[in-house]
């Protein structure tokens, strides 16, 4: 399954791909919502997942599969973006791999069987430009759930309960379940402490 949001980047793929013996490309999705519809549908052996994409980005896409039903599927994230602290997002979100838009269709291929055998996969010149070392705050913010990293990023732009209620579409109560989860993860005792910690790692929450 490929997530992208450039009709004629999936089409063109979709045609590479399908030139291939034993490969399949059984649904396509322009946004991050509409691939997670698409997976309980189609339930894919492997995914591969744009970062740039409307409504939800691939990061938190991918976030809520891996912390979801869907974590058995492989991820493999195929994105223009070739900076460190992307890929090390990724990684650190749970993705199967990690190849740029600027690979050739053998390396391609080359990761999607790599993956697909259970196997780790990052693109060699991008893998030795990236350190995977996790501080210990960093560990505590990236075991937060999808929806538990939202309603943080709120609470550090300084939202109230009621107002991420309404931007989220939830109740408060809800917020306020995630909000005590959240602090227990984290290991604080309240949302001013919770937003300092968030604020000290924007670069977690992708854009």
């Amino acid at each position: 399954m490929i997530a992208d949001d450039h009709p004629l980047f999936r089409e063109g793929l979709r045609y590479l791909l399908e030139t291939e013996k034993c490969m399949h490309v059984a649904a396509m999705a322009q946004c991050g919502a509409q691939c997670l519809e698409l997976l309980e549908k189609e339930k894919p052996d492997l995914l591969l997942l744009d970062i740039d994409m409307p409504d939800k980005n691939g990061i938190e896409t991918l976030s809520e599969i891996k912390n979801g039903k869907y974590r058995k599927i492989k991820v493999l994230m195929l994105t223009a973006h070739r900076e460190a602290e992307y890929v090390r997002r990724a990684v650190c979100a749970g993705a199967d791999g990690y190849i740029s838009k600027t690979a050739d269709l053998k390396e391609l291929l080359r990761a999607i069987h790599i993956v697909s055998e259970g196997k780790f996969y990052i693109q060699p010149d991008l893998e030795k430009n990236t350190d995977f070392n996790l501080t210990d705050e960093e560990e505590k913010i990236l075991s937060l759930s999808g929806r538990e990293r939202e309603v943080l990023a709120k609470v550090a732009d300084g939202m109230s309960n009621k107002e991420i209620s309404t931007v989220l579409h939830i109740s408060e109560k809800t917020v306020k379940n995630h909000l005590s989860c959240i602090f227990k993860k984290m290991e604080v005792s309240d949302r001013t402490q919770a937003a300092i910690m968030a604020l000290r790692h924007t670069s977690i929450f992708c854009d």
